[in-house]
């Protein structure tokens, strides 16, 4: 009874905080889904007794209120306690403050970057503004959809299913119509009207880019999810990955995987290592950012609040990393090109630099460890997390994709402790919410072993919101005024392993991304800027 009784006071800190974190609530399929993607585990029905969710719910009137929308589906929506009023209160401004936001943001672009306690009325909600943020993957499945021909917007929905296999929907980024994410994307899509209707169009630079490509067009198969499987979270338990499609894109299957490479199984003889492989190099990282600088971040992959990996925001390091991605898959598409980059045994060893594929898309990948004569795991330098993947999708990076550094930067919250010695679920799960496809502002504080500690805030509500303050405030964490070492990043830091400090790739001369043309003009303010968080100065 004990036992029970205390995992249901641990489940309750749980749901509450899912339930928190969802403005409109969550339907009783939607909370099994989440707590199952969050969790890697479903909820704990049996082991208290209960037959269904809503069973389980209706024991937790403290917590949960039980709703009916207008459709009649039942909807959960918290009950917060007093150490959680105030973010309920936040979160259910949120997304109205972020619509109100959003135009204002795109007129300040050039804008400098004023102090928290600024006078001046923009605040950081012109670097953030809560602005919604398609995840780089939503980013090149988009393109690659329009990379063959204009489509007629009328005609977008069903040929991203019949492409991808799943419905685009752009409401879980944040977005409230699809001219909204057209908007974002104006960059790269031009919308053009005709006597059909909207018509979207590739632009030019990017459709340029790809007919100059040495090897024909081969796109046939979906970008997948890089969301790891819970197998491969041993290290990184917990851990997911921000931004692949929650609840609904599965975890890569091997199995299926096996039958899209059936052409690679076969390993044809290798005469001799092309001499453009890269055998002996590694990746370099980006270039540390300032202390005290505000820089645009999104959260690509979370282990825990001292274990996390994020993305700078900027154009031109998407562009790059994008125009990689579709580079690589242009060229190992080709089997003669593919067939000429096989990896010998002798040279599937750890700390090799290589590049992956995963349903027809090249990533670059650092092999961890080998797992037996099939299997292997990487590590994702521009994403962060560990995934096992087959040797025979494996092929030699070529030396012109070891330019760009990796965009992967492992982080920890500055100046937080968690109470319990280690990260609780509950903590861990707030934390993701918090983090989950948005542009936060990230106040850089120090590095630590290659580790940059940072505060994240969110701008898109009436007032800006502190991830350690809201850690704190639930009871999950301390704030401490210094920065305690990662338990995590101590056990395993595969980029301190292998990536090199910036500028430190020995006789390859690597072309830095300069990521901070912008961020230069900010840093004589930033520098003597005085931020107050919650009564601490920096």
């Amino acid at each position: 009874v004990s036992k029970q009784a205390q995992l249901m006071e641990v489940l309750k800190k749980e749901v509450r905080a899912m339930l928190i974190a969802a403005k409109a609530g969550l339907t009783p399929e939607q909370l099994e889904e989440q707590y199952m993607s969050m969790v890697c585990k479903p909820l704990p029905l049996h082991d208290l007794g209960f037959q269904s969710t809503l069973e389980l719910v209706t024991q937790m009137p403290e917590v949960v209120q039980i709703c009916s929308s207008k459709n009649g589906a039942l909807i959960l929506k918290a009950i917060a306690d007093d150490s959680t009023k105030g973010i309920a209160r936040l979160v259910a401004n949120q997304k109205v403050k972020t619509r109100k936001t959003s135009k204002k943001a795109a007129t300040k672009a050039n804008s400098t970057f004023p102090t928290k306690n600024s006078k001046n009325p923009q605040s950081f909600h012109t670097l953030s503004a809560g602005t919604p943020v398609l995840p780089a993957m939503v980013k090149a499945e988009l393109q690659d959809l329009l990379s063959s021909s204009p489509l007629l917007l009328a005609d977008l929905d069903k040929a991203f299913l019949r492409r991808f296999g799943r419905v685009f929907q752009y409401r879980q980024y944040g977005f409230l119509s699809m001219f909204e994410v057209l908007r974002s994307m104006s960059d790269s899509i031009a919308v053009e009207q005709t006597k059909a209707g909207s018509l979207l169009v590739l632009r030019k630079y990017l459709a340029s880019k790809i007919e100059q490509q040495e090897v024909p067009q081969t796109f046939a198969a979906e970008m997948p999810s890089l969301k790891p499987t819970c197998e491969t979270k041993r290290c990184y338990q917990g851990a997911t990955l921000m931004d692949s499609e929650p609840m609904q894109t599965p975890a890569v299957d091997l199995g299926d995987h096996l039958k899209q490479h059936q052409g690679l199984e076969q390993f044809p003889p290798t005469p001799e290592i092309p001499p453009d492989a890269v055998q002996d190099r590694s990746l370099c990282s980006l270039p540390p950012l300032k202390r005290r600088c505000l820089v645009g971040v999104i959260v690509e992959f979370v282990v825990s609040p001292s274990q996390f990996y994020v993305h700078v925001c900027s154009t031109e390091a998407s562009y790059k990393l994008q125009d990689l991605m579709f580079e690589m898959r242009h060229v190992y598409s080709h089997k003669v090109a593919s067939d000429k980059y096989i990896m010998p045994e002798s040279a599937v060893r750890p700390g090799q630099l290589c590049c992956v594929m995963v349903s027809k898309w090249w990533y670059r990948v650092i092999i961890h460890r080998v797992i037996n004569d099939q299997e292997v795991e990487v590590f994702y330098a521009d994403y962060g997390h560990l995934q096992i993947v087959q040797k025979s999708w494996l092929r030699f990076l070529k030396w012109h994709y070891l330019k760009l550094p990796a965009q992967a930067i492992p982080c920890s919250l500055a100046w937080v402790k968690p109470v319990e010695g280690t990260w609780s679920n509950a903590a861990i799960l707030l934390f993701k919410h918090l983090c989950r496809f948005k542009e936060l502002v990230g106040i850089v504080d120090e590095y630590v072993d290659g580790v940059l500690y940072l505060f994240l805030c969110d701008t898109s509500t009436k007032e800006d919101v502190y991830f350690h303050s809201v850690l704190r405030d639930m009871g999950y964490a301390h704030v401490c005024g210094e920065n305690i070492p990662s338990q995590e990043f101590e056990e395993l830091n595969p980029s301190a392993l292998y990536v090199l400090p910036s500028g430190k790739q020995g006789n390859a001369k690597v072309v830095e991304p300069d990521l901070h043309l912008q961020q230069e003009s900010r840093d004589a303010d930033s520098e003597t800027a005085t931020l107050k968080l919650n009564g601490a100065e920096l």
